[in-house]
């Protein structure tokens, strides 16, 4: 990769990795679902005037919307407010890799190799410590959210394979549509209409740069710069610094909320980073050590 590129997917994965402080500045003042309900509405629109509608049929991308911005951002919103530190969070949710590896299996007979399997176990370990942390930045209920959500992105992951679409941002732009309602009527159903006056009435700087954010740089900006180096460079040499995500994520919590960074969360993030890197990539690194050996 060229090194304007490697700077661009660092770049990228940073934005994504910070986000997770940013939703918390926004949940301060908003509530969770009404928080997504206005990130999707601004993902769609005016987009969807610029981007042409991807040639897929209408019930991917409604199944999508739902997934993505009820299952996946809805459900990660409430469980940062249920305790769960960003840092955490952001760490917690890498486990839709192995979801979605899980789900393969089963949707598209993808076998399973024994580096996945490693990789599960390692990975589950770091989970398993990550709940005996007792520093606050943690709940069970939080870690119990975010893998819920986790799920939900890797059911969105296999729609948007099934789909077939080779245009992956307007496909977002466009099933974002499907994503306020669902989010909004959540909001009213928990709270009442008092919940939209109190919003807009409790509106300051930090939520809207929290709701800007997450719209323009996390969403649009993030993934147009991903798919582009996505269709320039092979997955293989792309997919790997997405593991930057959890710690940009950790580095983002402690610079904005000043989060404690103990052993634990150092060992269990090294744990879940190692048991990614085993799962998604083992078998091209134990080829690569081999080759060299051969050599």
């Amino acid at each position: 990769m060229k090194a304007k590129d490697i700077l661009l997917a660092i770049f990228v994965t940073a934005i994504w990795g910070a986000n997770f402080s940013v939703i918390k500045l926004g949940l301060a003042s908003i509530d969770p679902f009404l928080l997504a309900g206005i990130r999707f509405a601004l993902c769609a629109i005016p987009a969807v005037f610029v981007l042409r509608r991807p040639q897929v049929s209408i019930g991917y991308l409604a199944s999508y919307g739902l997934l993505f911005g009820v299952g996946l951002w809805g459900i990660v919103n409430l469980g940062i407010q249920a305790g769960l530190s960003a840092g955490i969070a952001s760490l917690v949710l890498q486990f839709s890799a192995f979801f979605t590896i899980l789900l393969g299996s089963v949707v598209f007979k993808e076998s399973i190799s024994r580096y996945q399997y490693a990789g599960i176990a390692v990975a589950l370990g770091g989970l398993a410590s990550i709940i005996t942390i007792t520093d606050g930045s943690v709940s069970v209920l939080g870690v119990a959210l975010v893998v819920i959500g986790a799920l939900s992105w890797s059911s969105a992951n296999i729609i948007i394979k099934r789909a077939g679409t080779k245009d992956v941002l307007a496909f977002l732009v466009w099933s974002s549509l499907f994503s306020p309602i669902p989010l909004f009527a959540i909001a009213w159903l928990e709270h009442g209409a008092h919940v939209y006056v109190d919003t807009f009435s409790s509106l300051n700087w930090k939520a809207v740069f929290s709701i800007l954010f997450q719209v323009y740089p996390t969403t649009l900006f993030g993934y147009w710069a991903w798919n582009r180096l996505l269709k320039t460079y092979p997955v293989s040499r792309v997919a790997p610094l997405s593991l930057l995500v959890p710690i940009f994520g950790m580095i983002g919590s402690v610079l904005i909320f000043g989060e404690h960074i103990g052993a634990p969360k150092i060992a269990a993030t090294a744990l879940i980073v190692l048991g990614l890197t085993i799962g998604l990539y083992g078998k091209h690194i134990s080829s690569v050590i081999l080759r060299r050996a051969q050599a």
